[in-house]
């Protein structure tokens, strides 16, 4: 647990080089410490000792949020330090029709954003959305850390399921992750990383995770605790998750106003 908790929060790299230097930080302050004990006395290493050893200047990983409103869904990224969640967060905002794009994004990322948009639109009718939502909204689009610079098309069924969420006001549960590229159509094309993207989902606390279908050859090569932890869904179009996320919850919300209803029946004077 201990050389986890380094490795998670003291070192962000692809290789070993900088945890070889914190082991070796550690071991001095040991060796240095047991020098001046009299009677010499085991030394062990906890978790919760490492601050001491390290000091406070560790990396926070990111985790799953505990709960996301509507307009926020978890995405997944590749690194070179390994894969990571990403969150893509949404607002409307009054006036005039389009979208705002923030957070240092690419333009790889910005085409996937514009055609999450558009395929968004088509399916307003589909799901209930107001016709002057896109109309009369302005919709900002941003993914937190904006010091990183992200590009690629894998984000773009979040970016798409973020507006159809906001749109709905239908929240995604935290739990679930997805990546895949969407074309304008609707098709969940193939993305990269798939591996080192499921793996950090689970570090993250992530239980279900969305992906192209043609990615579900990926799967094998995962660790065997990572595919028990996880429930992975291979999907081959957008409407697939509209139906599990948007048109089930649409479908309860409405019988469940339906049955709150009081039905009146008038009475007929007797003779």
């Amino acid at each position: 647990m201990t050389l986890k908790k380094i490795i998670r929060e003291y070192t962000r790299e692809a290789g070993v080089r900088s945890l070889d230097r914190k082991i070796t930080t550690i071991l001095r302050k040991v060796v240095r410490t047991r020098a001046t004990q009299k009677p010499k006395r085991k030394v062990v290493i906890r978790p919760a000792s490492l601050p001491a050893f390290l000091g406070n200047e560790y990396i926070e990983p990111e985790t799953r949020l505990e709960k996301t409103p509507p307009g926020l869904v978890t995405g997944l990224a590749w690194t070179p330090n390994g894969g990571e969640v990403l969150f893509v967060e949404s607002v409307a905002i009054p006036g005039s029709r389009g979208f705002i794009l923030t957070g240092q994004l690419g333009d790889v990322m910005k085409e996937s954003a514009r055609a999450a948009l558009s395929f968004a639109q088509s399916r307003s009718e589909v799901l209930g959305i107001s016709p002057t939502f896109f109309s009369k909204n302005e919709i900002h689009i941003h993914v937190p850390g904006g010091a990183i610079p992200k590009d690629g098309p894998s984000a773009g069924i979040t970016i798409t399921t973020t507006i159809l969420s906001l749109a709905t006001g239908i929240p995604v549960p935290s739990t679930v992750a997805m990546t895949g590229e969407i074309s304008l159509s609707g098709r969940v094309l193939p993305v990269g990383g798939i591996k080192e993207k499921l793996i950090g989902a689970r570090e993250a606390g992530i239980t279900t995770v969305y992906l192209p279908a043609k990615n579900a050859k990926d799967i094998s090569d995962l660790p065997d605790e990572v595919r028990k932890d996880l429930a992975i869904h291979p999907v081959e179009s957008m409407d697939e998750l509209i139906e599990i996320f948007f048109a089930k919850a649409k479908k309860k919300r409405e019988n469940a106003s339906g049955s709150g209803k009081v039905r009146r029946v008038s009475k007929k004077s007797p003779g």
